[in-house]
């Protein structure tokens, strides 16, 4: 995946866990919808200054946009949930709450 795709993902999913659409965080940042349309597609990248909007409008910052830790396969990621489940054995309270997130989750 090319980096102005990732960042465009990266930044649809910020915003939509901000609950905004594409109209309110484009008016936020001041530019038009079909400029964050693209930006959201990959098909272009932000200006440093827009990048800077958008992150102040987000809540975010640049190491949060730019990380990539999630690519891992299916694998990867249940070994690393695993780990987190492991470093906490000895805490009822926080292996409940994991629990009843996957819960929450699955059900």
């Amino acid at each position: 995946m090319n980096i102005k795709k990732e960042v465009g993902e990266k930044i649809k999913r910020l915003r939509k866990r901000r609950g905004l659409t594409q109209e309110q965080l484009a008016e936020l940042v001041d530019i038009s919808s079909r400029n964050l349309s693209n930006i959201e597609q990959g098909i272009s990248f932000p200006k440093p200054e827009t990048l800077e909007n958008i992150l102040i409008s987000l809540h975010t910052t640049t190491q949060e946009l730019f990380a990539n830790e999630h690519i891992k396969s299916n694998q990867e990621l249940i070994g690393c949930t695993n780990e987190y489940i492991n470093k906490v054995q000895g805490n009822r309270e926080k292996l409940e709450l994991i629990y009843k997130i996957l819960r929450d989750l699955i059900d």
